[in-house]
C-alpha cells in the first residue's frame, strides 16, 4: 500500500563530528550506548536470523527500543532477543519488560549480568530547526557492507546522520518529532540526540518516497519516554538544561578571563596611581621632616659649640688666675660640649635617607597607599551554588553542594586533592562506570568544578590501568603520597580527549561551622 508513513527501525552510535555546534567528544558518547537489537528464531540446534532494529541503554541493564521491533518475540516463543553493544567484545541475551504499542515503545531487560553506560533523556523543549543526530544499525548500510550474520552479532560502532527538527509536526496517535536526519530500516529504536549527547526521541517510522528509505523521520518524543519509563518504574538520567556547545563555553570563559585580567590591570593602575599619590605627599612631608630636623641638629650643634668656645674661654680666665682645679673642670666640660657639638652635626639626616624612609612608610601595610592582604580559601566549610552560565550542564542536575575544605588539600575530611597549577584537584576512576571525573577546587577563588569525561571502553580501561599505578590515598601530608596524587592526575588527563563533555563551574561561600 502507499501511504505516507511506514515502519523502519533505527539507532545510535560512536564517533561523528555532526551538525555546525555539535561536538564529536559528545556524538562519540553517546554512540557507547546504542546498541543493535537482534531477534533470532532458535529450533533445537538451529538458529535463524529474523530481523535486527536499534536501542538505547537507560539504565545499566535496561535498553528502549520500539515495540514493532520486538513485537514478533511476543508473539513467538521461540524467537529471542540478542543485545550487541556498540563497543568490547561481549554480547547479551534480553528480556521484554515493557511492551506499549500505543506509543511504539518497548523496555528490555539485559541478561547475563550486562552493565552498560546510560545515555541522559533531555526532557525540555525542542527548538524548530535544532540541529540533531540519528545513531543506529540501517540495514542498507549491513547490505551495502556486505555483512552476513555472524558480522551482525559482534559488537561493532553505529551510524550517525544529522539533520534538523521540523517544528510543529507530530503524528495523531502519539507525540513525535519530525526530522531530516537520514535513517532507514533497522534504524528504529535508536536515539535521536541533540549536540550534547542527550536523547530527544526514540526513532521509530520515516515517510517513503519513491520506494526508497525515508527521506524524513519521526521518533517517539523525550515526553512520550519519560513517562513510559516513569510508568515501568525505571528511574533514568533527565535534564532540561539546553545544549550549549563546548566551544561558545570556551568563548565565553576567555572573554571572563580576559575581562578579569583587565579589571586586575585597571585596579592595579589606580593602586599604583593612589601608591604614586601617597608617596609623592608622603616625600613632601619627609623632605620637610629631614629638613626641620637638620635644621634643629645643626642650630643645637651651633649653640653647643658656643658653649663650649665660652667654657674654653671661661677655663682659661681660670687657670690664669691660679684656679687651676676648677679650670680644668671647665675645660672638660667644653670639651665634652664640643664633642656634642660634632656628634650632632654628624648625626643631622641626610637627604638620601628621604627615599630609604619613603620606602619604609609604602611597605607598611597599615600605610597610606600600602597593598592589603590577598584573600584566600581557609580551611573550614562552605555552601558551593552552580553558576549555569558558566556551566555546560549535559548530565548532572545537583545545583547545590557542601565542601569541607582543608588548606593542606583534604576535602570533607575524607578525600586528598593534589596540586594542580593554582588549584587543587583529583581524578575519580570508577570501576562500574564509563566516566572519569576531575574534581578541583581553587582557593584564590573559592571556585569548585566538576569536568566529567564520558569515555568508551578502551579508553576507560586504559584509564582505570593508570590509576591502579597509584593507589587510592585517603587524606594525608606524606609527600609520597601527594606527589602520587599529582602524577595520577597528570597521567590520566594526558589521555583524556581534549574537550570534557560536562564542565560544572560551582562558587563557594564560607559558612559557619
Amino acid at each position: 500500500m502507499n501511504r505516507i508513513l511506514a515502519l523502519f527501525l533505527l539507532i545510535a552510535g560512536s564517533l561523528l563530528a555532526g551538525p555546525a555546534q555539535a561536538d564529536p567528544t559528545d556524538i562519540s558518547a553517546a554512540s557507547r550506548s546504542v546498541v543493535r537489537v537482534v531477534l533470532a528464531a532458535k529450533d533445537g540446534s538451529k538458529v535463524a536470523f529474523v530481523g535486527h532494529g536499534s536501542g538505547f541503554v537507560v539504565a545499566p541493564d535496561k535498553i528502549v527500543t520500539n515495540a514493532h521491533v520486538v513485537e514478533i518475540a511476543r508473539q513467538e516463543p521461540s524467537v529471542v532477543i540478542g543485545i550487541i553493544p556498540s563497543q568490547g567484545g561481549t554480547s547479551y541475551g534480553g528480556r521484554i519488560l515493557a511492551y506499549s504499542p500505543g506509543n511504539d515503545l518497548a523496555l528490555i531487560q539485559v541478561l547475563d549480568g550486562g552493565r552498560l553506560p546510560p545515555m541522559t533523556i533531555f526532557g525540555g523543549p525542542v527548538d524548530d530547526g535544532a540541529d540533531v543526530v540519528a545513531i543506529g544499525y540501517p540495514g542498507s548500510v549491513d547490505r551495502a557492507q556486505g555483512l552476513d550474520l555472524d558480522d551482525l552479532i559482534n559488537p561493532m560502532s553505529p551510524v550517525k546522520t544529522t539533520g534538523t527538527v521540523s517544528g510543529g509536526r507530530t503524528t495523531k496517535q502519539f507525540d513525535t518529532l519530525l526530522h531530516t536526519a537520514p535513517i532507514a530500516s533497522g534504524n528504529s529504536g535508536g536515539p535521536l540526540i541533540d549536540n550534547c549527547g542527550r536523547v530527544l526521541g526514540a526513532n521509530s517510522f520515516g515517510s517513503i518516497s519513491d520506494g526508497n528509505d525515508a527521506e524524513f523521520g519521526f521518533a517517539v518524543s523525550a515526553r512520550e519516554i519519560l513517562s513510559f519509563l516513569r510508568k515501568a518504574g525505571v528511574t533514568v538520567g533527565a535534564t532540561a538544561t539546553p545544549c550549549r556547545s563546548a566551544a561558545e563555553i570556551s568563548e565565553q570563559e576567555r572573554r571572563r578571563e580576559a575581562a578579569a585580567r583587565a579589571q586586575v590591570a585597571a585596579a592595579k593602575a589606580a593602586e599604583s596611581e593612589k601608591r604614586e599619590r601617597a608617596e609623592s605627599k608622603l616625600r613632601t612631608t619627609i623632605s620637610q621632616d629631614i629638613i626641620g630636623e637638620r635644621e634643629n641638629r645643626i642650630a643645637l650643634a651651633a649653640l653647643m659649640l658656643a658653649l663650649s668656645l665660652l667654657a674654653t674661654g671661661g677655663a682659661t680666665v681660670l687657670i690664669i688666675q691660679g684656679k687651676r682645679t676648677p679650670g680644668i673642670g671647665t675645660a672638660g666640660g667644653a670639651g665634652i660640649l664640643l664633642l656634642g657639638a660634632v656628634i650632632v652635626f654628624l648625626s643631622r639626616p641626610d637627604f638620601s635617607e628621604i627615599d630609604d624612609r619613603v620606602a619604609a612608610a609604602m611597605n607598611d601595610k597599615t600605610a597610606p597607599g600600602g597593598s592589603p592582604p590577598t584573600s584566600v580559601a581557609s580551611s573550614g566549610k562552605y555552601q558551593c551554588s552552580i553558576n549555569p552560565q558558566r556551566s555546560r550542564i549535559t548530565v548532572s542536575q545537583q545545583d547545590e553542594l557542601l565542601l569541607d575544605w582543608a588548606e593542606g588539600g583534604c576535602v570533607n575530611d575524607r578525600t586528598q586533592y593534589g596540586r594542580d597549577g593554582a588549584k587543587w584537584s583529583r581524578i575519580f576512576v570508577p570501576n562500574q562506570e564509563q566516566t572519569v571525573t576531575i574534581s578541583s577546587f581553587q582557593p584564590d577563588s573559592s571556585e569548585f568544578t566538576e569536568e566529567r569525561y564520558l569515555m568508551g571502553l578502551d579508553a576507560m580501561t586504559k584509564a582505570r590501568a593508570i590509576r591502579a599505578q597509584y593507589g587510592n590515598k585517603a587524606c594525608t601530608t606524606d609527600i609520597k603520597a601527594l606527589t602520587d596524587i599529582e602524577n595520577m592526575v597528570k597521567a590520566i588527563r594526558a589521555e583524556l580527549p581534549g574537550q570534557a563533555n560536562e564542565r560544572l563551574v560551582y562558587e563557594c561561600k564560607r559558612v559557619a561551622d
